[in-house]
């Protein structure tokens, strides 16, 4: 009789259900759309990427959308490892900082 048997593990991380091979798709398809991107949790920092970004966007007159992605599966497609970040028309361009108005604009110049 076996009393203090070991109890069956279940190796299961707690957000498997969120990286499923549908919710990767849709988050590789959206890495092809053109505009520009904040990626980050929404904390203060990345709230004044985007402040940032919105207002370079203005000052140089430009008619571009900004999208703030909040879904760490879409982040993590990215290749992102540190928020904010800054993406334009697919491609990572800053991560790990809060980008002045003066930086953005001069990324923006350059597409």
């Amino acid at each position: 009789m076996k009393l203090f048997g070991k109890k069956k593990q279940e190796n299961t991380c707690c957000c498997a259900d969120k990286y499923t091979a549908e919710n990767m798709q849709k988050a590789e398809s959206k890495k092809q759309e053109t505009g520009i991107k904040i990626l980050g949790s929404g904390c203060s920092k990345c709230r004044q990427l985007e402040k940032s970004t919105r207002q370079a966007i203005q000052e140089l007159d430009l008619d571009l959308n900004v999208e703030h992605i909040t879904d760490f599966t879409q982040i993590a497609s990215y290749g992102v490892m540190s928020t904010p970040a800054l993406v334009v028309n697919g491609k990572v361009v800053s991560f790990g900082k809060v980008l002045s108005v003066e930086e953005v604009k001069s990324i923006l110049k350059e597409i």
